[in-house]
């Protein structure tokens, strides 16, 4: 279905529906402050191979993110960071940034790649923060792509929602998504390092 949910004061019923779908195992598309996303709840394998299975990717190839409402999950899926990283972070975030950790032992293991890192967003989007905050853990996120050479990622949810109607359970129509994806910052390496430049400039 496609669900209509303004980005300014969303809709509680309508932030209700979309966590009922994804307790139930549901996938989801859906806002951030850069591009739409795909996303399901991280406790729920069965969505995660689902999510990897529509992008024809393996699960522990995936390069897929945590959407988190705030810091407060960091401490449990990412490794202790030292307080220097922790204030960048806070000053960045909510923002248009991934952040890359060494991963815990509770991120799941489907996900734990090789590398055993992850990657953490604070999206500065509140339909995104608030369905994360009810559910009350992160989601699995993924980017959704555009096959157009030209144009990297899809901002027209109605759009997306034609093209991914019968894969996935809810899109969201928060407006217009933008085309420019995330700025990734390592934060495993010393000194760390922007390893894709996106929308977000990183100060200091």
């Amino acid at each position: 279905m496609l669900l209509k949910i303004y980005p300014e004061n969303p809709n509680p019923k309508a932030i209700e529906q979309v966590v009922a779908c994804l307790k139930k195992g549901g996938v989801i598309i859906y806002p951030t402050d850069t591009v739409y996303g795909m996303g399901c709840d991280i406790t729920n394998h069965k969505a995660i191979e689902r999510i990897c299975q529509i992008k024809g990717i393996k699960p522990e190839k995936a390069n897929l993110s945590f959407i988190c409402y705030d810091l407060s999950h960091l401490a449990q899926y990412t490794k202790p960071v030292d307080t220097v990283i922790f204030r960048m972070l806070k000053s960045h975030l909510p923002g248009p940034f991934t952040f890359i950790f060494n991963a815990s032992s509770l991120v799941p293991k489907l996900l734990n790649s090789k590398k055993k890192t992850v990657g953490i967003r604070v999206p500065d989007n509140d339909i995104a923060r608030e369905i994360v905050n009810q559910l009350g853990n992160p989601i699995v996120s993924t980017s959704i792509h555009d096959e157009d050479e030209i144009i990297e990622y899809s901002t027209d949810p109605e759009l997306i929602y034609e093209k991914y109607q019968d894969l996935v359970d809810i899109v969201i129509d928060g407006g217009y998504g933008d085309n420019e994806a995330s700025t990734v910052v390592d934060c495993t390496s010393d000194p760390i390092e922007v390893i894709r430049q996106g929308k977000g400039i990183l100060e200091g």
